[in-house]
């Protein structure tokens, strides 16, 4: 998989993507995870990417110009047209499902916006589907892209050191994760549950599993509202 990140801040990511499962997934060439600077696409001397909008009030917008010019460079850099993501509060809400479906995907290109958003012209002229993280606004895109690079890539084969892992994960399944436990088996008199120490796999299945309902339960009902697993 190749993703693509338009950003006007690429430090940003240096940290995320050097450690942990994104740096082990580049450094296995599961995924080519490439930083391009809006900003060098930039018409004038002072690299300028916003200005006021038009009808008035607060803030900048970012313009259209070195957007487009940065996304059609992109694009060229690899024969797969990519699917085009723009990062915005007015997107579809991102979670598991959309992780899973993403990362069927030979190549995607994020596009992180800045400041009050972006000219609507860049909205109507690439075409990009749109994805929230959640409703809440950020300063920016970039944050929003690294969670989905990162929900992404762990799904990749061979990205996890366990491939049941990802299986395992919370909202896989439509619920919350059973609670887990490792040594010691006391700890500050607080016991783990017998039932995980009986080497009986399908009562600890089964204890999971109803685990995972009564959690999901308590603390996320909503979900259990479009599972089948009620």
């Amino acid at each position: 998989m190749r993703i693509d990140i338009l950003t006007l801040f690429p430090e940003m990511f240096e940290s995320s993507l050097s450690c942990s499962i994104l740096k082990r997934a580049q450094d296995k060439a599961l995924v080519d995870i490439v930083l391009t600077n809006i900003r060098d696409f930039a018409a004038d001397n002072y690299n300028k990417v916003d200005d006021k909008p038009y009808g008035g009030g607060a803030g900048m917008v970012m313009m259209p110009q070195p957007l487009f010019d940065c996304f059609e460079y992109v694009e060229k850099l690899q024969p797969q047209k990519g699917r085009v993501i723009l990062l915005t509060p007015q997107g579809e809400k991102f979670d598991q499902a959309k992780a899973v479906e993403l990362s069927a995907e030979e190549r995607l290109i994020l596009i992180s916006g800045r400041y009050e958003g972006f000219d609507e012209r860049i909205r109507i002229g690439l075409g990009a589907e749109q994805i929230s993280i959640g409703d809440y606004v950020l300063s920016g895109g970039e944050l929003a892209a690294m969670v989905i690079v990162d929900a992404v890539v762990r799904l990749l084969a061979g990205a996890l050191g366990d491939e049941n892992s990802a299986k395992d994960d919370s909202f896989s399944q439509g619920l919350l994760e059973y609670p887990q436990y490792t040594r010691p088996e006391v700890f500050r008199d607080m016991k783990v549950p017998d039932i995980l120490l009986s080497g009986d796999h399908a009562k600890i299945a089964e204890w999971r599993r109803q685990q995972a309902l009564e959690r999901t339960k308590k603390h996320r009902p909503d979900l259990l509202d479009n599972s089948d697993s009620k």
